[in-house]
């Protein structure tokens, strides 16, 4: 936080406090906990315009003040420095991300746990979107007998996999000349491009193999029509009970929301960022259902174009909780561009 009027100053002090304590802050309290120079009078003429400039306000007949969703929105656009993560939070961080694996289910997983585990709210982040990502492979096996599965590898790591019964029992090498043809015709392409291309490739399949190539291309179809629809990962929905009290009976709309996911799809792809990197939409600044939480999300991937991020109680831990959120976002692009 750069050097702040003392008034502003004061603010600070309580949003701090309020944050870690969940109760009202008083001028006594931040002169005793705060190095604020001035006297209890003096921070009660400052709360009084910060009261009157709605940056504050009393909850009910308390002499303490709490920040306002105005107080808070104040606050967070004058951090000029985002934190980096202490050492233990880049190890935890590293324990768990610098796993190899090649599966990004795992990895998005992954990285939505970290990121709960670090800010104690619930973590979400929107699947890697695949409009840049190319087909970098097909693969097409027996399960069983006149049971296949064709899996699509990505260039991001990214693999959808179908299973589907075929009439006859193909032998290998029809599966294979199959098989061939379809990856020279895709590989290379996006999940866009490659649904394009599909219906002209059975004009190359040998009549021999035309049954089968029929049953691939149907299913390649459902398969790449899936990966245009947006998917969200969420982990540690289970902090929203300590918070509980932040939400009083709202809480429920707010699960549901979650669970639904449409909403806060919405949410993430209006979000814009800011010069920091991050976006912070701070509890009104939501509509509906989410209209009593924060949420700080940052761009991650090819051109930032996925979101991820937190959703949690307008009385947040913001300056550690935007720090947490851009060092995953970034640990996830630098994974992913590998």
């Amino acid at each position: 936080m750069s050097e702040l009027p003392r008034r502003m100053k004061v603010l600070q002090a309580i949003v701090e406090d309020y944050v870690a304590s969940r109760e009202p802050v008083g001028s006594k309290a931040l002169v005793d906990r705060h190095d604020l120079g001035v006297s209890s009078a003096t921070v009660r003429n400052d709360m009084a315009d910060l009261e009157d400039e709605g940056l504050i306000a009393a909850p009910h007949t308390s002499a303490g003040r709490v920040p306002t969703d105005k107080g808070y929105r104040y606050f967070v656009d004058r951090i000029s420095e985002i934190r980096p993560l202490s050492a233990a939070e880049k190890r935890a961080v590293q324990a768990v991300l610098d796993i190899t694996t090649e599966d990004l289910d795992e990895v998005m997983t992954r990285s939505v746990q970290v990121l709960a585990q670090l800010t104690h709210q619930v973590a979400v982040a929107q699947f890697p979107k695949t409009d840049t990502a190319v087909i970098r492979h097909l693969e097409l096996v027996w399960l069983a007998e006149h049971r296949l599965l064709v899996a699509v590898i990505f260039s991001t790591g990214k693999i959808e996999q179908r299973m589907f019964t075929v009439a006859d029992q193909e032998d290998d090498l029809d599966v294979q000349v199959v098989r061939d043809i379809f990856v020279r015709q895709l590989n290379g392409l996006t999940a866009q491009e490659a649904l394009s291309v599909i219906p002209g490739i059975l004009a190359g399949v040998p009549g021999t193999e035309q049954r089968l190539a029929e049953d691939l291309s149907h299913q390649l179809q459902l398969l790449l029509a899936s990966t245009q629809r947006d998917r969200i990962y969420l982990a540690g929905t289970a902090n929203l009970a300590r918070s509980q009290t932040d939400f009083g009976s709202s809480i429920g709309p707010v699960l549901e929301a979650l669970e639904e996911q449409v909403v806060l799809l919405k949410l993430l792809a209006e979000m814009q960022q800011d010069v920091r990197g991050l976006s912070v939409s701070i509890g009104t600044e939501n509509q509906g259902s989410l209209s009593g939480t924060s949420v700080v999300a940052a761009g991650y991937g090819p051109n930032s174009s996925s979101m991820l991020g937190v959703v949690g109680p307008t009385r947040m831990d913001y300056p550690g909780t935007m720090s947490a959120v851009r060092a995953i976002a970034r640990y996830l692009s630098k994974i992913l561009a590998q």
